[in-house]
């Protein structure tokens, strides 16, 4: 068997090829992530068949997807390691701290002597377009909250006393209102009728000709800034946080087709929307690769730290929170709504409350609870009932 290890970088790649006797059959070679680069890797390699080859490398993110598909279109048995194992190996073999891309290519190799990981299986199209679909929603997500944050700093130099008269400074027709006029000054002179209007047409008539009255009063006397430069970047910030939200409803309309497509029974739970439901799937990807509800546990980060020395055995643990940071974050956030809407898991989530534990750790423990399930759903093929 030939093993050959590489350490993934931007625009270069580090290889070390050795066989299963120990000898050495390339030292740490570099070459480029580019055709060329694929080429002089071929061009290393003994002339066996592919498949007495094993390659490893680290999951780095986005860096190795285009080797990873070059590697399967050419029939290369491909292992994925995390991170944390080559660290954790790499420190097991020397007391120096040393860590280079050639170092990190020949302990890559060696880890490939034990038959302790599986090969890489490639990921179905389905899970691949709602994988890059629901991690660019997070950033699109991202980045209008930070567009949110800007506004609400806006306002607290333009007109701090808005907030005290509106539901929320985000709704549509307080954004309305500071396009209109994005100054007290400007809001304060606005016709009582355009104003009225303006606020009964966005906020679908729960404001007013009283509403439109008491913000035009409190901008009359406003201590906020009148100053154009900061108008123009709040209304700009606005039109930023609705190109942002078109866009987002453009792409729930991509993940809903998806998730109608695949007909996953994980949408049959109460409280998980096609949104959540996507999260959970593509990050999960294809179940049988976790063969057991713990694997999958360990996988989210669910699962509590265990700490024992001699007699001690430490009674109180804490999340691992290793893993996915998106499937924990949606098994937390689908536990709440699932408490709201099933009897189970309500009962399960007071139960855990009545035993004294923080309303937080009792959701982690109903989280637990709903992954396992989700685990039998996926496996099984069944439908919550």
């Amino acid at each position: 068997m030939i093993y050959i290890g590489i350490d993934v970088a931007k625009n270069k790649h580090d290889c070390f090829i050795v066989d299963s006797n120990g000898e050495v059959l390339q030292n740490n070679f570099t070459f480029e992530n580019s055709q060329s680069g694929y080429e002089l890797f071929l061009s290393k390699l003994p002339n066996v068949d592919r498949q007495k080859m094993r390659v490893g490398l680290e999951s780095t993110g986005h860096y190795s997807n285009n080797l990873i598909d070059f590697l399967i279109r050419e029939d290369f048995p491909v292992t994925l390691f995390n991170p944390l194992s080559t660290n954790l190996y790499r420190k097991a073999q020397t007391l120096r701290k040393t860590k280079t891309d050639t170092v990190d290519a020949r302990i890559i190799a060696k880890m490939l002597f034990t038959e302790e990981y599986n090969s890489y299986s490639p990921v179905s199209y389905h899970y691949q377009e709602l994988k890059s679909l629901t991690r660019h929603r997070h950033r699109l997500v991202e980045y209008r909250s930070k567009l949110k944050i800007s506004v609400t700093r806006l306002l607290d130099i333009v007109f701090p006393e808005l907030a005290k008269h509106v539901w929320s400074i985000h709704q549509n027709s307080s954004y309305a209102l500071l396009l209109e006029a994005p100054s007290p000054q400007k809001i304060s002179e606005l016709h009582l009728t355009k104003l009225t209007n303006l606020l009964k047409v966005h906020s679908r008539g729960k404001y007013g000709r009283d509403k439109a009255l008491l913000i035009r009063e409190v901008a009359s006397k406003s201590i906020g800034s009148n100053r154009s430069s900061y108008g123009f970047e709040l209304q700009q910030t606005i039109r930023l946080i609705q190109n942002v939200q078109e866009e987002l409803t453009l792409l729930d309309f991509q993940l809903k087709a998806l998730m109608d497509e695949m007909s996953s029974p994980i949408v049959s739970i109460p409280g998980i929307s096609f949104r959540l439901g996507s999260i959970i799937l593509a990050e999960i990807g294809d179940i049988s690769k976790f063969s057991s509800p713990a694997k999958l546990l360990a996988f989210a980060g669910l699962d509590p730290s265990t700490h024992q020395s001699g007699n001690y055995t430490a009674t109180q643990s804490r999340m691992v929170k290793r893993g996915s940071k998106y499937l924990r974050w949606a098994i937390l956030q689908a536990a709440r709504l699932v408490a709201m809407r099933s009897s189970v898991f309500k009962e399960y989530l007071s139960k855990k409350i009545a035993e004294g534990k923080h309303y937080n750790v009792a959701l982690s423990h109903t989280a637990k609870k709903l992954l396992r399930v989700i685990f039998a759903l996926l496996t099984k093929d069944l439908k919550f009932c």
